[in-house]
């Protein structure tokens, strides 16, 4: 048995191995937690049994399970993900992975609030810290992970861009810091005068929790009476449509949100309601077509 520092409690060498794996290969702490739970689920699944001791057909067994139980498509493929390492390159037997399958994902449109809806929802945060982190989500177009990441030192007024470290892939970026945005960073600076994390937690030191803004997020949203699937991801996505709307080049939000690939970011333009009744359809070119009268029998 061994103990990491981040972890006191005494862990196995089979777990050791796996986090060195990960670790080596630069895994953030977040994809090591999911891996490792892919693997306690298999070890309950298995009951007494450790989970180097699965065989091929008790993995096609366990995501068959996993299937009735009513995993979603986005947990199967990340359990599938984390199966497939732990058995290639902590155990080297990649041939027990191989019924393991990925799960087709649906495409859904991201859901966007209109800029009217926006209001209402940043009017309706309970304090200046809390508007002003939502306002970073929407202003900026900022991941809940990196709005509760953010330290005063990211906020550079000089240039109006905001630093975004280590957003998701890893990846540091630059966002844009509008004018109105800074103004309200300022006032919530202002009020609490925070020493690192631009919005601290609870102990007044470390950052609030992505949980915490989820929470608040929804009970804005509720007091502004617009629909529960409201979240901090929802601003991003409207930052993005909102933008696409005032005709601001795909390429340039591509930039601003950080996405690797430009068709993440195109399919904003389905639900870019201005783009699309912009749009003159090829009906609307032909001869108009007006009903024959109808003369009464």
């Amino acid at each position: 048995m061994s103990v990491t520092p981040s972890n006191p409690k005494p862990i196995s060498p089979l777990r050791a191995r796996m986090v060195e794996d990960m670790t080596v290969r630069n895994f953030g702490a977040a994809t090591q937690r999911e891996y490792i739970r892919a693997v306690k689920k298999l070890a309950c699944f298995l009951g007494s049994r450790s989970p180097d001791t699965a065989t091929a057909e008790e993995l096609r067994a366990f995501q068959l399970h996993l299937t009735k139980t009513g995993a979603n498509p986005p947990t199967m493929n990340a359990t599938v993900t984390a199966l497939r390492f732990f058995f290639k390159t902590t155990l080297d037997q990649p041939e027990t992975t191989r019924h393991l399958v990925f799960v087709h994902e649906p495409r859904k449109l991201p859901r966007v609030l209109s800029p009217e809806e926006v209001l209402r929802l940043l009017e309706a945060a309970p304090n200046a810290k809390y508007k002003a982190a939502l306002s970073v989500a929407y202003g900026a177009g900022l991941r809940a992970m990196e709005v509760v990441s953010l330290k005063v030192s990211d906020i550079d007024s000089q240039r109006m861009v905001i630093r975004v470290e280590q957003g998701k892939g890893r990846k540091d970026r630059f966002a844009m810091l509008s004018p109105q945005l800074l103004d309200l960073l300022r006032d919530w600076y202002r009020i609490a005068r925070p020493r690192i994390y631009l919005f601290p937690g609870r102990d007044k030191i470390g950052p609030m929790t992505t949980r915490q803004l989820n929470r608040i997020c929804h009970m804005a949203a509720e007091l502004a009476r617009l629909p529960r699937w409201v979240s901090p991801h929802t601003l991003r996505h409207s930052f993005a449509t909102h933008l696409l709307e005032q005709n601001i080049d795909v390429r340039v939000i591509q930039v601003l949100l950080g996405h690797s690939k430009l068709e993440t970011t195109a399919r904003y333009t389905q639900v870019a309601a201005n783009i699309i009744r912009q749009v003159m359809s090829p009906l609307d070119k032909l001869t108009p077509l007006r009903p024959k009268d109808v003369k009464p029998e």
